[in-house]
């Protein structure tokens, strides 16, 4: 039996749908709203932003033509499947939904609906992964207690990296790195204002169009690969090689075999293998590296495993059907290897107020978690005041600023008591 069938089956146990509620309407959840109106057995049942004809328009596209708006009506319009376009997220634990899915890529939103809806029983899947590598394990153990899964969604280069790592190492390969392939220019000063074109012609957002080309979002990215697989982080902001997908087995290799990185089990990037994800693997079996001499996969010792393509949030509904079918995760952090710095993308000086993940101020750095003592990290950067000059290039310490209170940081420090 498909999965397909499996969901299908359950909803028929259930005498309705698996119903999903999403958080943030912008151009992931737009494709994810599509495709979840093309799943049998699943229904968009809420949408939530605070622009309320991308709401509207996500329903829609979900297949529900007359969504109600009216928030006192919501509980109700979800339970006849009815469906609802809210601006508010405070209704959402009250609802009668088994999923709910962040997509707004706003570490406190993403904090605020993790915590409350996974204390209220449902499933939290995040496409917000900026909120994950700051607050992961916090959110895996309030989904724990309460017999829910909490995880990364499908289709993100994380969990697509991860897949071929479990294939790796279920098969006995030895993983020597693993990470995914740039496909957005790197310009460390990026801003909102700087690429507002572009953003127009994709109908992004342009902040978060500025968080891929100033590196953040690949930073954080493969934080999130390392905190799921214990990979670590090679250097501070990763080695960035230029290799053609057969090249990654000559470069993301240790220096002693000439490549560049310092020992074995190392999570990085590439620009080149874009936009897909990749493992680079060895075994000391000269049996097995025969073998895949054999098949084709070059020269041993090390080889490629690599996979051309991501399917963003088109991919996320499997991350719910695994959830639902399973109570498993799709990548959810079991370690603690890798933070993402908030690192000055121009002059800071005192009174600057951060404007967050793709803003004008800061950009995202990986460190190892052991070289990022007493910094400031970025999901816990926005509504930060500034008290000392910082210059640009360099990362803030978490003492040159004044942060606000907040759900992130409350989290932050009870994960990091744990």
């Amino acid at each position: 039996m498909t999965r397909l069938e499996q969901l299908a089956a359950h909803a028929e146990r259930l005498g309705r749908p698996v119903r999903v509620a999403l958080v943030g309407a912008g151009q992931m959840g737009r494709g994810l709203a599509a495709q979840i109106g093309r799943i049998d057995g699943m229904d968009l049942a809420a949408v939530v932003d605070r622009h309320p004809d991308r709401a509207l328009t996500a329903m829609r596209a979900a297949g529900h033509a007359s969504p109600v708006t009216d928030p006192d009506r919501a509980v109700d319009a979800v339970a006849r499947d009815a469906g609802a376009a809210l601006v508010d997220a405070a209704v959402l634990p009250e609802l009668d939904v088994d999923v709910v899915v962040e997509a707004t890529g706003v570490p406190e939103v993403g904090a605020q609906i993790g915590e409350a809806c996974l204390a209220a029983g449902k499933h939290v899947i995040m496409l917000n992964v900026e909120c994950d590598v700051t607050i992961g394990l916090a959110l895996a153990d309030i989904a724990h207690r309460n017999g829910v899964v909490y995880s990364v969604a499908d289709g993100d280069e994380p969990v697509c990296a991860k897949e071929l790592f479990d294939f790796a190492t279920e098969l006995s390969f030895e993983v020597v790195a693993a990470g995914k392939g740039k496909n957005n220019p790197f310009i460390p000063t990026a801003t909102p204002e700087s690429c507002a074109a572009e953003a127009a012609s994709k109908r992004m957002n342009p902040k978060m169009l500025a968080s891929f080309q100033d590196g953040s979002k690949t930073m954080i990215e493969m934080a999130a690969l390392a905190n799921a697989t214990g990979l670590r982080i090679d250097v501070v902001g990763m080695h960035g090689v230029t290799a053609s997908v057969d090249e990654l087995r000559r470069t993301l290799i240790p220096v002693a075999d000439g490549g560049v990185l310092s020992a074995s089990g190392r999570v990085d990037y590439a620009y080149g293998p874009a936009p897909g994800v990749f493992v680079v693997v060895t075994s000391d079996d000269p049996t097995v590296v025969e073998e895949l001499e054999y098949l084709k996969l070059g020269d041993g010792p090390y080889f490629v495993l690599y996979r051309p393509y991501h399917l963003a949030s088109i991919e996320a509904p499997r991350t719910i059907t695994t959830a639902v079918l399973y109570g498993t995760p799709a990548l959810q952090a079991s370690h603690w290897v890798a933070e993402v710095v908030a690192t000055a993308k121009r002059d800071l000086v005192p009174g600057d107020v951060i404007d967050g993940i793709g803003g004008t101020h800061v950009r995202g750095v990986v460190h190892p978690v052991e070289e990022a003592g007493g910094l400031l990290l970025l999901g816990l950067a926005e509504g930060a005041t500034v008290t000392r000059p910082v210059r640009a290039g360099e990362p803030l310490p978490a003492d040159a600023v004044e942060t606000v209170d907040s759900t992130i940081r409350r989290l932050r420090a009870v994960q990091d008591a744990r």
